[in-house]
């Protein structure tokens, strides 16, 4: 069915039309819920209306969305709306590779890299059991940057009219625009001769179609082409190819790649797509070793197959001799002294074992220095929660850290442990296994490095300085104050430099992302402060002399004195597409010390998830607003409002109102907002922000989202605002403090602003919540060695009492101030409260139990209904990155100092 330019498509409005196929047309589209463009491929009638057909490709689809590749283009989703089927696929911008091949063949040092991207593609899909069926230069998109993105991966399997019956039309180009003759050759041009025949086909189909496509590259011209698709399909069954078309210049190694891949019998084509990659890597990394044929061209017209025998026969007996070659001249380069070529770049990607997946809220990757071991944060498909693995790199399976909430990894110098955070303490465990061992208390940490002389470096709270401790464990010393340095908010992700005389960090900026931060480095013997570049995050450093960091999805290197701290180079980008966090300014990478790169690639997931209304017995009700990343989720006094904190490409304040079913945005600032209360009358909420100049700040803003933001008081470091008291008179908040973490305070909203401790001790404490009637403060405490539920009388210093039992966070008054609910991991708890004559607490009841329940973040993430009887919480929705590999690089540092060079004195 035809979009036109202002169609909305349920969260899409269509923009305009940008192509058209056999598998229908293609348009632009915005998706205003995510606020990014998309592709729509609206599906055929034809199709759309036979059920049994969607059902097949709903299913199909669903495994096709599944891909994850920087060479595939993404499938979104299926939106249905009315009798409108589309696909929502990623929006690729830039030519095809059909458009580059109209204007002449493709030199061989363009030709390849576009060759190896598309083998890559194909070796991730192949091994997921995937084949494209329908690869052709037309769906194949080349990117500003040089990236290959694949379009339509799979897509001639889901909308084939049967799947299970052999036929030619199984081509999607062929079955579904029969009339539409332009595109009828395009595809039959590209077929297999088992597809040609009407035969099953497997990944080998591929294969022969890769090969197609890398000989139109190299020559400009179709390997097989007809006035009729039936003339096309017959060439491609019959005809050999023309191999004089090639250019005298083309290697050996790729001639044999064609050959391979163009035979016709399946059964002798070359089995997997993976030797084509390991090909062209080879021919990409060492040109000099492929050897040109010149004008004795054994494969050029002329000489026909007996040409090719001959070369089949001679072809070991020359590789042999030229590897004798190469062994000599090695043995001759070492007599004279010369050093050995340098190390050839290796690239691989290593899927996580079946069951886990990249989604978590901190997706952490690192490698121990010898590189032999890898370390990551994974959540499990099969349970809630998240777990840290240690994997050997050369082996399939890895080792689990039996611990909940674990984050933030790093090996010790010799590889044989892993520090980790768990929960508010550091911990350090055996990677052959054992007890855990703690460290010290920690509040909100980010990042830590093991120096060699038995030290720990790390960053407690996020919000201060840098602290040091003993691997052996006892009392955290610190090294660095934040205003240290111009005034930034926090020093975070420390590394610790091989000499053990200084340490690399990131000096956080307000809102902490890459962008707003700089490289600094820490002498630990004089304590002076070198402040290295602007605009990074997350350094690391490599034994070739290197820094390493990075900015906005970018890795950057630049040379660097380790003993005179300074940069001796200029900074240049050395890999792209490295998940980086925008608000903490986390680098999900690591390097070994010799140089071995892991990361994940893409931008960093958004967990999206739905509001959703729960009532006493645990049934859900879901609440029509669109899924989008929320939390801190409040209802407003009168119960027609949400208001909730929202991090996806920045993190706001948003307001749902019930009865128009409408979301907006309260906030607008770059600067981080978050923990949103409402005022007792509803007229506005308050919430912690950066926009002011010191630290965090308290402010609040008119709930109709007129007028601007009011500080109420500035000058804190990790604050979250908790409560205001039913008289509109104490703001309750909790801060972070390096040397008594968790702090709750009382700030008056009459008068002198000034705040004022309410509970301060070594302890953590936070969540405070007012009675309806004002008189007492709920909160969560752990000074019993567990997190509990403390209730304490306001103002003055009236009793305190713990009201929990085993355990317990979030604690939420019902709005006639009997009860008390809290939350206990997945368990939803309440407690009858008396206050006349006397305090007093009923035993803990269960009343559901629910994923929906547990909260990652620390403060309170429901809110309980203006009556009593319901619960708004969140839960995901589905939607959202599931990665499950990350990338490897080997003898990365060679293809780093090529770029990064120290500058000429």
């Amino acid at each position: 069915m035809a979009l036109f330019p202002g169609t909305r498509l349920g969260p899409y409005l269509v923009a305009a039309q940008i192509g058209a196929g056999g598998m229908g047309e293609v348009y632009r589209a915005r998706d205003e819920r995510l606020g990014r463009d998309v592709a729509l491929k609206s599906l055929p009638e034809a199709f759309t209306g036979d059920a049994q057909r969607m059902a097949r490709f709903q299913r199909e689809a669903q495994l096709l969305a599944s891909l994850s590749h920087s060479n595939i283009a993404t499938i979104h989703g299926l939106e249905v709306s009315g009798a409108t089927r589309a696909l929502v696929m990623e929006l690729v911008e830039g030519p095809t590779l059909a458009d580059r091949i109209a204007q002449g063949a493709i030199p061989m040092d363009e030709a390849l890299p576009i060759a190896k991207q598309i083998t890559e593609a194909l070796e991730y899909a192949h091994e997921r059991g995937i084949i494209h069926r329908d690869l052709k230069p037309a769906n194949i998109k080349l990117t500003k940057e040089g990236a290959v993105k694949i379009l339509d991966f799979g897509l001639a399997k889901a909308l084939a009219d049967d799947p299970a019956t052999p036929d030619a039309s199984n081509s999607p180009t062929l079955s579904v625009a029969a009339t539409k003759a332009g595109f009828i050759l395009g595809t039959a041009a590209y077929m297999s001769p088992e597809q040609a025949k009407g035969k099953s086909v497997d990944r080998r189909a591929d294969i022969w179609s890769f090969g197609v496509v890398l000989y139109e590259m190299l020559t400009g011209q179709r390997l097989h082409s007809g006035e009729t698709a039936s003339e096309t399909l017959a060439a491609v069954i019959k005809d050999e190819p023309d191999w004089s078309k090639l250019s005298s210049g083309t290697p050996l190694g790729i001639r044999e790649l064609l050959r391979r891949c163009l035979t016709k019998d399946p059964r002798a084509r070359l089995r997997d797509i993976g030797e084509a990659r390991i090909v062209l890597q080879d021919a990409l990394t060492q040109p000099q070793a492929n050897v040109s044929l010149g004008e004795a061209r054994p494969w050029a017209g002329e000489q026909g197959a007996a040409g090719v025998r001959v070369w089949r026969v001679a072809l070991p007996w020359i590789l042999s001799v030229v590897l004798a070659a190469i062994a000599g001249l090695a043995v001759w380069t070492s007599w004279r002294g010369k050093p050995a070529p340098a190390p050839v770049v290796r690239r691989f990607v290593v899927d996580l074992p079946r069951g886990q997946v990249f989604w978590g809220p901190q997706p952490w990757i690192a490698i121990s220095p010898d590189g032999w071991h890898a370390a990551y944060l994974a959540s499990r498909l099969d349970g809630p929660g998240w777990g840290l693995y240690v994997r050997r790199m050369d082996q399939l399976q890895a080792s689990s850290i039996p611990e909940e909430d674990l984050n933030q990894p790093f090996f010790s110098p010799d590889g044989q442990w892993v520090g980790y955070f768990a929960g508010t303490k550091l911990k350090k465990v055996s990677i052959q296994g054992g007890a855990p061992v703690t460290l010290c208390d920690v509040t909100n940490p980010r990042g830590a490095s093991w120096s060699e002389d038995g030290t720990i470096i790390f960053s407690p709270d996020g919000a201060g300085g840098l602290w040091k401790v003993s691997a052996a464990g006892g009392r955290p010393e610190a090294l660095t104050q934040s205003a240290a340095v111009a005034d930034r908010l926090s020093h975070r992700w420390p590394h610790v430099l091989p000499n053990g005389r200084a340490v690399l960090f990131t000096v956080s900026g307000l809102s902490g992302g890459s962008q707003y931060s700089a490289i600094a480095a820490l002498s630990l013997k004089t304590g002076k402060i070198h402040t290295l570049l602007e605009g990074g995050s997350s350094p690391r450093y490599l034994a070739s002399g290197h820094i390493v960091y990075g900015r906005a999805g970018t890795l950057y290197a630049v040379s660097f004195d380790v003993e005179r701290l300074e940069l001796t180079g200029t900074p240049v980008p050395v890999e792209e597409d490295v998940r980086m966090d925008v608000t903490t300014g986390a680098g999900y990478y690591d390097t070994s010390r010799e140089g071995t790169l892991v990361y994940l690639s893409g931008s960093a997931p958004v967990d999206l998830n739905e509001l959703v209304w729960v009532d006493r017995k645990g049934t859900e009700k879901t609440i029509p607003a669109q899924p989008r990343a929320y939390s801190n989720v409040r209802v407003s006094p009168d119960g027609n409002r949400v208001v909730a904190r929202v991090a996806d490409s920045n993190v706001d304040i948003w307001v749902y109102e019930v009865r128009r079913g409408a979301l907006s945005r309260l906030t607008f600032q770059p600067e981080e907002d978050e923990s949103p209360v409402w005022t007792p009358d509803g007229k506005r909420i308050a919430f912690s922000s950066s926009i002011a100049a010191k630290g965090r700040s308290i402010v609040w803003k008119n709930a109709d989202g007129s007028g601007v933001e009011e500080v109420l008081w500035e000058g804190g470091t990790h604050t979250h605002v908790n409560s205001i008291s039913p008289d509109q008179r104490w703001l309750a908040f909790t801060d972070y403090d390096a040397g008594t973490h968790g702090d709750l305070w009382v700030l008056p909203l009459q008068g002198e602003r000034k705040p004022q401790p309410f509970h301060k001790t070594t302890f953590n404490e936070y969540d405070a919540c007012f009675s309806p009637d004002g008189r007492w403060i709920a909160y969560t405490s752990d000074e019993s060695g567990q997190n509990e539920i403390y209730v304490q009388a306001f103002p003055g210093s009236g009793g305190k009492w713990q009201v929990s039992a085993g355990g317990g966070e979030g604690p939420v008054w019902a709005p006639n101030g009997k009860e008390l609910f809290y939350r206990d991991g997945g368990k939803m708890v309440t407690v009858s409260i008396a206050t006349t004559p006397a305090f007093s607490a009923g035993a803990p009841r269960l009343l559901f139990e629910g994923s929906q329940i547990r909260n990652p973040r620390r403060e309170a993430n429901y809110d309980v209904s203006p009556d009593g009887q319901r619960f708004l919480m969140t839960k995901g929705s589905g939607i959202g990155s599931r990665a499950a590999q990350y990338q490897v690089a080997l003898n990365w540092t060679e293809e780093m100092k090529r770029r990064a060079r120290p500058s000429k004195k």
